[in-house]
């Protein structure tokens, strides 16, 4: 077989579908979410700024969402003459926040660790957002960085034990 017949392997299985081994640089806000739940705990590999962004921004919107709803369902539950609460209306709101935040805690969590293997660190500085008041800004600053090519190497497959030696100078 040829050289140039040889099929790619690092080459997406279809025209236009990404192999969800690797990042997908310019994602849309459908890809980047699509993604974000077929890769549900996936903690190797890499994800591209757009992958990160989009879905940062798809849930702080069902955050706010649900938020809003909450808290319009909570105050007209509240007597407004004697300040009671007289309903449990927004209890299913509330409900929904939680269910939200538990469907999406670890899927989340993998996302950042593919964030911060595409700009070049490794996925335990993740547990700097532990650092009170600084940790997430500096989360945040980490996962606004561009992607470096040294961070191939949390790709599934890549080779774990250093670099290929390099080949002798010839004088």
């Amino acid at each position: 077989m040829s050289q140039h017949s040889a099929q790619n392997p690092y080459a997406p299985a279809q025209p236009g579908t990404p192999d969800l081994s690797q990042p997908l640089y310019g994602a849309g806000i459908g890809d980047a979410v699509k993604r974000f739940f077929k890769k549900y705990a996936t903690f190797s590999g890499r994800a591209s700024r757009s992958e990160y962004w989009w879905w940062m921004l798809v849930n702080a919107v069902v955050i706010t969402v649900l938020s809003i709803w909450t808290i319009t369902m909570a105050v007209g539950s509240v007597d407004p003459v004697t300040g009671e609460l007289t309903g449990t209306g927004f209890m299913l709101p509330y409900a929904l926040i939680g269910l939200w935040g538990l469907a999406t805690l670890v899927p989340g969590l993998a996302l950042t660790v593919r964030r911060l293997h595409d700009g070049g660190f490794n996925g335990w500085f993740i547990l700097l957002g532990l650092i009170p008041g600084v940790g997430g800004l500096i989360i945040l600053i980490f996962s606004l960085l561009p992607s470096k090519p040294e961070g191939a190497r949390f790709d599934a497959g890549a080779q774990q034990y250093g670099a290929y030696p390099q080949a002798p100078h010839q004088a």
